[in-house]
């Protein structure tokens, strides 16, 4: 009893059921199996909706908040239908068009992101510890804070993502971060300082949920990976980009301090490109003012096999409770958590490692370089081999390549535990095996994308992710003892620790959504094409539709 097949009832239920050649059971048989709680409810409520909808399209779709978006482009299964033959030249063309549309801005706005996150680190080398008397844990604690504002606004900016237009409320956020980090050039003491970094949280909460939710709304799931791979691939960017500003902020002889230079330019780029992006970034394809109607209908009818949706504005408090009672949840939590401790660590205290090296304030900054460039190129080549894998192979193979591209990082992270101080160059080389992990970082989000639907499900699971995110990078910091340095022995073993339970929580994740896939298979058999139509679009959760497969 899907949503397209009561939206249009001139088929009697037993004509569907005789013409089906599914071997699923039927829909009241499948949710007797299925003890989700709430569906029968909820799916039933949606189909009415949704009939509702397609009767009174021609005059008005200001009230079909219970279906996705999407189904506004088309009125019915015929017309679905009818977009889902799309020829492979089109497809490609139009993939490329949304790409030059969609992957620059997110790209640039993330080598910001991670400029802002090591200006705290370039400060450290630039005197703002002696400038603003920082003592004992002073500094550890202005990286924490900020992440301590964005777990505080975590949750409330993802259901703003979704009541807002996402490019418009994106753009405006980027824009206060922007001015945050210029005011933090007015600092004076800690106090000071530590508020703005808090404020500078809050503002940068929604960046990576609206990155996850834009790449989702445009892309397929085999296709998410690669392209997130691209905007993070900005990361290292980032990082190769912060240390030539770095060194060339550290030659600026002027009548202030050479960290207040580095966070007045970096909050004004950033403000700038806030701009930039309210004014050019689409908000959904639904409405996309670069793309024609049947450009549009396209975007949208590529999504029909991944039953995840596009995007609906209403709030579904169902949704949350199913996210709340769903296992996948806290995996991906934890996920977050032990995927970023050494995330929080590095980032503050990378250029403190590399000093303690013996390199000189400005040719530390340089050495930043070749760790953003390693890092950019583990990400592009994580997500082209599983692209390959999956377009080719036909494999799932995420959690593959997570396990993989967690290798380089804990071998690095043992080099910078046992290689002694006199190897100077191995130490080096160690440090710079630990950027891999922002490869696996990105196939976990992919994760969260591909295997939660519902709109109001993904945004608050994208929310408990960045609140392990969020504790992560709280945590890390704190490992890094002051007495330690320059090994922070306490902070390399956090690394070490962290990824070995990441190892065993990939492992659990895989284990938990191939189950469900063969238990869903033996339930309802294999999903046939006809029948991703009645579930395409109903904002149903990956619980609630039996046409959902998970992909790992």
């Amino acid at each position: 009893m899907g949503v397209w097949k009561r939206a249009f009832p001139e088929k009697s239920p037993t004509q569907d059921a005789s013409s089906s050649s599914s071997p699923s059971p039927s829909t009241t048989q499948d949710l007797k199996a299925d003890p989700s709680p709430g569906i029968t409810t909820h799916v039933e409520s949606t189909t009415r909706v949704a009939s509702s909808h397609f009767q009174t399209h021609a005059t008005s779709t200001s009230n079909d908040v219970d279906v996705d978006v999407a189904a506004n482009l088309f009125r019915s299964p015929t017309d679905l239908q009818a977009s889902a033959d799309i020829d492979p030249a089109t497809e490609r063309r139009l993939v490329r068009k949304i790409d030059r549309m969609i992957l620059p801005y997110l790209a640039v706005c993330y080598a910001f992101f991670y400029i802002d996150k090591t200006t705290l680190s370039y400060a450290a080398i630039f005197g703002i510890k002696k400038d603003l008397k920082l003592v004992g844990a002073e500094y550890n604690w202005l990286s924490s804070i900020f992440y301590f504002g964005f777990l505080a606004w975590a949750v409330p900016t993802n259901f703003g993502l979704q009541r807002f237009p996402v490019g418009k409320y994106l753009g405006g956020n980027i824009c206060a971060w922007g001015a945050l980090l210029m005011l933090q050039a007015a600092s004076n003491n800690f106090a000071s300082l530590a508020a703005l970094r808090a404020l500078s949280g809050a503002a940068e909460a929604c960046s990576d949920p609206a990155f996850m939710l834009i790449t989702a709304m445009w892309y397929t799931r085999r296709q998410q990976p690669l392209r997130m791979g691209i905007w993070y691939t900005a990361n290292g960017g980032g990082i190769a980009l912060g240390g030539l500003l770095g060194y060339g902020i550290g030659h600026i002889r002027g009548a202030l301090a050479s960290w207040r230079y580095e966070f007045l330019i970096v909050g004004a780029a950033c403000m700038i490109w806030g701009i930039v992006m309210m004014v050019m970034l689409p908000d959904s394809p639904v409405t996309a003012k670069g793309l024609s109607w049947e450009e549009r209908r396209c975007a949208v009818e590529r999504l029909r096999g991944d039953q995840t949706g596009v995007e609906n504005k209403r709030f579904k408090a169902y949704q949350v409770k199913e996210a709340v009672l769903d296992p996948k949840t806290y995996l991906l939590f934890l996920l977050g958590v032990v995927g970023n401790v050494p995330n929080g660590g590095i980032s503050n205290f990378g250029t403190l490692i590399i000093q303690g090296f013996g390199f000189s304030t400005l040719v530390t900054t340089l050495m930043q370089i070749p760790y953003g460039v390693l890092i950019a190129l583990s990400i592009l080549a994580c997500v082209f081999l599983n692209d390959y894998a999956c377009a080719k192979r036909k494999m799932n193979t995420r959690c593959i390549f997570i396990l993989l591209w967690l290798c380089p990082n804990i071998a690095g992270a043992f080099m910078l535990a046992y290689v002694g101080l006199d190897h100077k160059v191995a130490r080096l080389w160690g440090y710079y095996l630990t950027g891999p992990y922002n490869a696996a970082f990105v196939m976990i989000l992919s994760l969260s994308t591909a295997n939660t639907a519902g709109h109001t499900k993904k945004v608050f699971t994208n929310a408990v992710l960045f609140l392990g995110y969020c504790t992560g990078n709280i945590i890390g910091p704190f490992f890094y003892k002051t007495d330690q340095a320059p090994t922070y022995r306490l902070g390399i073993w956090s690394m070490i620790v962290s990824h070995l339970i990441e190892v065993v929580t990939i492992c659990c994740f895989y284990v938990v959504l191939s189950l469900e896939n063969r238990r869903r298979d033996r339930l309802y058999g294999k999903v046939e094409e006809k029948d991703l139509d009645e579930t395409a679009f109903g904002d149903l959760t990956d619980r609630e539709n039996k046409n959902f497969r998970y992909v790992f």
